[in-house]
């Protein structure tokens, strides 16, 4: 069940949903708006990108000044990051969608990582790509993106970040780089090839 404007305001206020900081004006029907923050990183040229060395990719990271824009080129992609910070609790989870005005110039604010696990804190990174036809201009504290929030059935009884989930996001700040461990990807290779064919 999606939760109203009056009911994120209430588990706010409550404490049993956390949004730093919140601005009761940037509560909609169903959802909260976030603003963008100043840190952009941007993938450095180079080869082609295997996911399993993830840690090998270097970013380059900007601070927009206050007052004034980074330009996102056609075709481009970033990372950014939310203004607030959230912490989930056990019953709830988030998910993050653009703004339907800023869709229709061309920006997409996630490419698949529009989930907040129940459990999880921290700042949102955004996966920022230009798909439109000409340059956008992205504004450090505009209005981005809307979480919406959802009440689980039950409480997870393993919220994001307990033992052996290997949650590697939880506590970041600012826009962070993929941390697909090599540890990580190894046991989900291994995983994957469970009762494959022998090609031999």
């Amino acid at each position: 069940m999606y939760l109203s404007d009056a009911t994120i305001k209430t588990l706010v206020a409550e404490g049993h949903l956390g949004i730093d900081p919140f601005d009761p004006a940037l509560v909609q029907p169903a959802s909260v708006d976030c603003r963008l923050g100043p840190e952009i990183k941007a993938m450095a040229d180079g080869a082609g990108i295997d996911p399993y060395q993830a840690g090998d990719i270097e970013w380059i990271s900007t601070a927009i000044p206050a007052g004034r824009p980074y330009l996102l080129t056609k075709g481009a992609f970033v990372l950014g990051h939310t203004v607030e910070t959230y912490r989930f609790p056990a019953d709830i989870l988030g998910g993050v969608n653009g703004k339907s005005s800023l869709g229709r110039l061309g920006l997409a604010v996630h490419t698949t990582a529009g989930w907040c696990d129940p459990g999880f804190s921290g700042q949102v990174t955004l996966e920022l790509s230009n798909i439109g036809p000409r340059d956008i201009l992205l504004w450090p504290g505009m209005l981005v993106a809307q979480m919406v929030f959802a009440f689980l059935d039950h409480p997870a009884q393993r919220p994001y970040g307990s033992d052996g989930l290997g949650s590697r996001y939880k506590g970041q700040m600012g826009a962070t780089g993929s941390r697909f461990t090599a540890r990580l990807s190894q046991s989900l290779r291994e995983r994957a090839h469970v009762g494959a064919p022998d090609r031999s």
